[in-house]
């Protein structure tokens, strides 16, 4: 898996310009204070996957999960696996997994669930996040 990979999707389409070129709009004031009773989670599958890379890996503390802008539609997943917590990111533990979030990210992806499947040949993590209210038909961004 590579630092900042985005979704992937089957549909069709053309991402060649789009409002994702500058930081996040803030949707809260304070991600951090506002934490509580948000959450982010983790299917079985996704978990297995993460435990045994980090495994391989030899070291890792969990998995970094946020959002960029970029695309057609405004904003892209972003996940990497974390060697430590930064003072900053925003802490969930799930299936035995640590799911650090960084506060600007977390509005947008707040009841997200994290999953890993398999489909013919490809493989990787789908992000099932009830938030979603579009995505480019490339599948490389989406929009709340």
């Amino acid at each position: 898996m590579q630092p900042d990979q985005a979704t992937a999707s089957t549909a069709s389409g053309s991402c060649t310009s789009g409002p994702g070129n500058g930081p996040l709009p803030e949707l809260a004031s304070d991600a951090q204070a506002g934490a509580q009773g948000m959450s982010v989670s983790l299917t079985e599958a996704a978990a297995r996957h993460i435990n045994r890379y980090l495994g391989r890996r030899g070291k890792g503390v969990g998995v970094r999960l946020g959002v960029k802008t970029t695309g057609c539609s405004g904003l892209a997943y972003k996940i990497e696996f974390a060697d430590e917590v930064a003072p900053e990111d925003i802490v969930f533990e799930n299936q035995g997994v640590k799911i650090l979030v960084d506060p600007k990210s977390l509005p947008y992806i707040d009841g997200t669930e994290l999953d890993f499947a398999r489909e013919g040949l490809n493989e990787g993590f789908k992000f099932n996040n009830p938030k979603e209210r579009d995505r480019c038909g490339c599948g490389e961004s989406f929009r709340v």
